[in-house]
């Protein structure tokens, strides 16, 4: 077994109460970690560190648990700068930019698509995340949601069918068929390369009615659900991922009060995408109203060539603190450990004995930094 010491440690960003100053993030001053084998072995005073194989020496910088991001769109080809351009010029955001998306995926090859989805996670890492959640539904085709999921999976063990993306254009005039393909033979054949099962409620994608046999369906294949709830408007898909049980509703942008309280009964997390407001000049969730409520609260990139096209954490939580209220210990929790709660994992997201030595350092002396200096590339992966 091999052990490495990371000490010098300024603060530590824990996100287990029990340790440190007791508070959510569970901070440590003047600490040292322990990774042995790929777990946290140990960690406290830095003057009370055991003997390792190896030590680091960091200078008291911060160090934080690696970021969790729980909803990303990273197989993909081509880009649409054109369709931001537009946005930024005024024009509004509809859902049927994804069917551009798909008509680049399906003829690109899968070492092609590698190739990109490889680049992308390195890009990912370069700013501090460990953990990905991948999904597909730029295929919409039985082979080609098989095949998403197939690059997904060698990169992730997080990923998610989201066949139910949008009616792809040869269904455009017989949406229903689309909903029992994707329910029936496209589930079938993906479910053993995915963990999740996601769909996008919302106009100009699919109703609750349909959402619900896809989720249900879903469910019988022994996959979790995640919806894409609330986007741009109000509608039925958080009160849909709470009535099934589901891990997640992502966006969650236009919320009733309603909303809120099925949300903070039921323990659906709410996973804030504040990248896709940014990107959509859309209203940006509230997530301070959420958070008072009682709702986990996640933050993820939504990283997709249409609506968020980040890969950066630190950029979401710098939007999360500027625009959706959260206080910068909270976003960066939210990074983190919400992150993790929406992949129903306990093992990442935590700096604790047992877990993942997922390390993610900070070229700065605390967390607040990552909302306090905007764009400035302070976080890379250290460990794991």
């Amino acid at each position: 077994m091999t052990s490495v010491l990371y000490d010098a440690i300024g603060e530590l960003v824990t996100c287990d109460r029990a340790v440190g100053d007791g508070s959510p993030l569970g901070l440590l001053h003047d600490a040292a970690v322990v990774i042995e084998d790929g777990r946290v072995a140990w960690l406290g005073r830095s003057g009370d560190a055991p003997a390792t194989d190896d030590r680091v020496e960091l200078g008291g910088r911060c160090v934080i648990p690696g970021f969790v991001d729980s909803h990303t769109h990273l197989v993909f080809a081509g880009q649409r700068s054109a369709e931001f351009a537009a946005r930024m010029a005024g024009e509004p955001y509809a859902a049927g930019g994804i069917r551009t998306t798909v008509a680049a995926t399906r003829t690109a090859t899968d070492s092609e698509l590698r190739t990109l989805l490889d680049a992308r996670v390195a890009e990912t890492r370069r700013q501090g995340t460990t953990t990905l959640e991948i999904k597909s539904g730029y295929g919409l085709r039985v082979e080609d949601e098989i095949r998403l999921l197939r690059l997904a999976r060698e990169v992730t063990d997080e990923t998610t069918f989201l066949g139910a993306h949008v009616v792809p254009e040869e269904y455009r005039h017989d949406p229903e068929s689309y909903v029992g393909l994707v329910a029936g033979e496209m589930l079938e054949a993906c479910a053993p390369h995915a963990r999740w099962i996601d769909v996008f409620v919302e106009d100009g994608a699919f109703d609750a009615d349909a959402a619900r046999v896809i989720l249900e369906a879903g469910r019988r294949h022994d996959l979790g659900l995640r919806v894409h709830a609330n986007q741009l408007g109000p509608g039925p898909g958080v009160q849909l991922a709470c009535e099934l049980g589901a891990a997640s509703a992502d966006h969650c942008t236009h919320l009733t009060d309603h909303d809120v309280a099925a949300m903070s009964d039921s323990g659906t997390v709410a996973t804030l995408v504040p990248g896709a407001e940014f990107s959509t000049r859309s209203p940006y969730a509230d997530g301070r109203r959420l958070l008072d409520a009682g709702v986990t609260v996640a933050l993820a990139s939504d990283c997709n060539p249409g609506t968020s096209f980040t890969s950066s954490l630190p950029f979401v939580i710098a939007l999360a603190v500027r625009e959706c209220g959260l206080t910068p210990a909270e976003a960066v929790w939210s990074a983190t450990a919400g992150g993790a709660t929406a992949l129903r994992r306990h093992d990442v997201g935590r700096i604790t004995v047992g877990a993942h030595g997922h390390l993610t350092v900070l070229d700065a002396p605390d967390h607040v930094h990552l909302a306090y200096r905007p764009g400035v590339p302070l976080a890379s992966v250290l460990a794991g």
